[in-house]
């Protein structure tokens, strides 16, 4: 596993996009043996123009400035313990920010970076936090309302890698990251979920939100084409 950053470094990654008002993301890569492998930040304005980072990369001086244009970073959801690569230097480059992981990776966040809270409230009735059933309170989510619908914000328990090739892809493949469908990636199978059947309740929860429109994942694409029809899919996966 990569170690946490301890100076500001940027790897490589494409330019912020604002998906719709209130919702930036940003697609990075690490370097990994024989793989490159996809990773992404979600950014969510609350309503007061205060920022929720889920998933901090750190990224070039242009782009920093274009996320400090759309408001202020005030929350830093490091989404579970095998995602804090880039939390201290956040930190570090905010002190004010309030660093929020779920309880069960508490421990280990806190190895690198003072956790503030697992159990935030944004003071924002449109942006909720949960912690994922099924995960040993390891995982991170968000659910963001806008005037558009919901967006589901997922960490490692989905996988949604397109177009992948060469070993490193075949590699990918067979983890679970990529393939033709979203679909619940080996590792976290393996080292994450502890309850299946609380996994897949909650999948079937999310997918009866009737405004759900997209759903975005730490590594992949969005999946915009019938979000819910892939929670169902996916929840059938763990029967």
């Amino acid at each position: 596993m990569t170690k946490p950053l301890r100076q500001w470094k940027v790897l490589p990654h494409g330019k912020l996009t604002e998906l719709e008002d209130g919702i930036l993301t940003v697609v990075g890569a690490i370097d990994m043996p024989l793989v490159e492998f996809e990773r992404r930040m979600t950014v969510v304005s609350l309503a007061d123009s205060r920022l929720v980072i889920f998933n901090a990369i750190a990224l070039d001086e242009d782009e920093m400035r274009a996320l400090e244009d759309y408001g202020t970073p005030t929350f830093l959801v490091v989404p579970n313990d095998h995602h804090r690569l880039d939390a201290r230097i956040w930190k570090q480059r905010y002190p004010a920010l309030r660093v929020v992981t779920p309880e069960g990776s508490k421990k280990r966040v806190e190895e690198i970076v003072p956790v503030d809270s697992t159990a935030p409230d944004f003071a924002d009735p449109d942006v909720e936090f949960e912690t994922v059933p099924g995960t040993e309170l390891r995982e991170a989510a968000l659910i963001v309302r806008t005037s558009k619908g919901t967006t589901l914000i997922l960490n490692d328990i989905v996988g949604n890698l397109r177009n992948e090739h060469g070993v490193g892809g075949w590699m990918l493949r067979m983890m679970g990251f990529a393939g033709d469908e979203p679909r619940i990636p080996n590792p976290p199978k393996l080292t994450l979920i502890n309850d299946r059947e609380a996994l897949r309740n909650q999948f079937r929860l999310w997918s009866e939100i009737p405004s759900l429109h997209r759903i975005l994942v730490s590594h992949g694409e969005p999946i915009e084409n019938d979000p819910a029809a892939a929670l169902r899919s996916l929840a059938a996966s763990l029967a």
